[in-house]
């Protein structure tokens, strides 16, 4: 069985096409999470919704707990960094990510950058080794195949690789650095592009969007079930 972490972070609440200034993003992240449950109804999904209920930003307190083994942290370490204990087990767990986020200001919501802090972790999901100083980080979550899907939606067009917009995009891009960090490399990204703009243009971009999304979840499932297959 197949474990999806399911994350939104688009600070509007509905769904674009349902309810005035409804998100695309949502909309790309639900229709994915539904079209892979119609072929795999018995994976598992785990829901957050940090637009509306963001993680707690990270602290002088969070941090002295994060870095002290966990040995000989006293009890308001582990008060401090239950939060953050419970959203890693997600992760950890979860082997496909599947993130809706806009593009705000050119980089993440700072929910998502939250949720970021929050389970970057020395320990946890990347370890430091002291004996290797140029390159001490070991990502943790590199003990077996994960996929992280990015699915985003942004007011402006020419923000994709190539556009003319791309070297003002910080999201994919950040995202990808942040998830290689902890050993997440296989990274797929849907974007709908031109929602100040509307019209045709925004049509457009979401019909092409929602054609990458069946197209990239039916090569996800056949990759799976051939390993599936090879490792029986």
């Amino acid at each position: 069985m197949t474990h999806i972490l399911h994350l939104d972070a688009s600070a509007r609440p509905g769904l674009a096409g349902s309810v005035e200034h409804g998100s695309h993003s949502r909309n790309l992240s639900a229709s994915f999470v539904s079209r892979w449950q119609s072929e795999r109804p018995e994976d598992s999904v785990i829901y957050r919704d940090i637009g509306q209920n963001p993680p707690s930003f990270i602290s002088h307190g969070w941090i002295a707990s994060s870095f002290t083994p966990d040995a000989l942290r006293e009890p308001w370490m582990r008060d401090t960094l239950a939060e953050s204990e419970q959203l890693v087990a997600e992760l950890i767990a979860a082997d496909i990510l599947v993130i809706g986020t806009p593009l705000y200001n050119f980089g993440m919501p700072a929910a998502l950058k939250a949720w970021l802090d929050q389970i970057i972790r020395p320990g946890r999901t990347v370890d430091i080794d002291e004996t290797n100083p140029t390159d001490p980080y070991v990502p943790k979550l590199a003990d077996r195949p994960r996929h992280a899907i990015i699915l985003t939606a942004r007011g402006g067009i020419g923000f994709s690789p190539g556009g003319a917009m791309a070297h003002m995009n910080h999201l994919e891009p950040n995202l990808i650095t942040a998830l290689g960090f902890i050993g997440i490399t296989q990274v797929h990204s849907i974007a709908i592009e031109g929602q100040e703009i509307g019209g045709e243009i925004l049509a457009a971009s979401v019909a092409e969007a929602r054609s990458k999304l069946d197209a990239l979840v039916g090569k996800l499932q056949t990759e799976l079930e051939g390993a599936v297959a090879e490792s029986a």
